[in-house]
Formats: C-alpha cells, sequence, structure tokens
C-alpha cells in the first residue's frame, strides 16, 4: 500500500517539464514537389511553440505565376493559409510577417489583399522590403510565423 501511495504522490507531483513530450522537438512539413521536381526546403518547421513558415509566392498548383501582384497576392497567401491548416493552425495565430516585393508601388494593392485574411484588429507585426529577383519571377514572397503553442 505504501508503494502504491509513493508512486501515486511521485506522479501527482511531476511538473509538465518533467512529463514526456507530446510531439518532437523540431518538427519539418515536407514541402511537396512542383512541377515534379523537389524542392530544397520544407514548408514549415515547429520549433517548440513557433511554427516557422518558408516564404509563399503566389503560384498555383499548375506551377504558374498569375499575372499581377494581386493575383499573385492571394495565391501566396492561400499558400500560407495551407500550410498552417496541415499544422492545425489558422491566420488568426500568425504574429509577424515579412513581405518581399519586387516594387514596392505595389504595396497598397499588396495590402488590399493581404489584410483581409487575418482577423479584424490582430493584424500581424510585418516588415516589408524592395527585392530583386525574387524566384520564379513572382512579384512578391511572404514568410510568416505564427504560435504553435495549443496542441
Amino acid at each position: 500500500m505504501k508503494r502504491i501511495a509513493a508512486i501515486a504522490a511521485g506522479i501527482l507531483m511531476m511538473t509538465p517539464a518533467q512529463a514526456a513530450p507530446s510531439r518532437a522537438p523540431v518538427e519539418h512539413y515536407v514541402r511537396q514537389p512542383l512541377n515534379g521536381q523537389p524542392l530544397p526546403f520544407s514548408d514549415a518547421v515547429r520549433v517548440g511553440d513557433v511554427l516557422y513558415l518558408s516564404g509563399q509566392i503566389g503560384v498555383g498548383a499548375d506551377g504558374k505565376l498569375p499575372e499581377g501582384i494581386e493575383a499573385q497576392t492571394k495565391l501566396a497567401m492561400d499558400n500560407v493559409g495551407a500550410v498552417l491548416k496541415r499544422a492545425g493552425l489558422n491566420y488568426g495565430d500568425v504574429f509577424h510577417c515579412t513581405a518581399f516585393l519586387s516594387d514596392m508601388k505595389n504595396w497598397p494593392a499588396f495590402n488590399k489583399v493581404y489584410v483581409p485574411y487575418f482577423p479584424a484588429g490582430k493584424l500581424p507585426a510585418r516588415s516589408a522590403f524592395g527585392a530583386n529577383g525574387l524566384a520564379l519571377g513572382a512579384l512578391l514572397e511572404i514568410e510568416c510565423q505564427a504560435y504553435a503553442g495549443k496542441e
């Protein structure tokens, strides 16, 4: 009886830090090939409570970029959403993004499409840069980080 009481007391006194982790400390979300070609990065990597998303461009399932900043922004944001969904998250979990625009004149058109993806009043912190030579000739690329602490 004393042995059972000691075991029970030990279990009750365990802190979450002592309990076995419920997931791997680093989790990779592997990128699907594009046009049959493997890409040299993961879609996202979760480390602890943060999901780091690789940059997304506005490429469609056919591997092609549509014309125009608004169409590319929509596809890039949809691609971000697909990665978030694979990780069990959504746009409300995103706390930071970095936008790379091939031409800063596209800033207003980019924002017009970008902003509505997030819950009202909960826009992530963001940085933006003018960039030259984005992948596949894209007009923008966006990378994000999201809180992934809930299980």
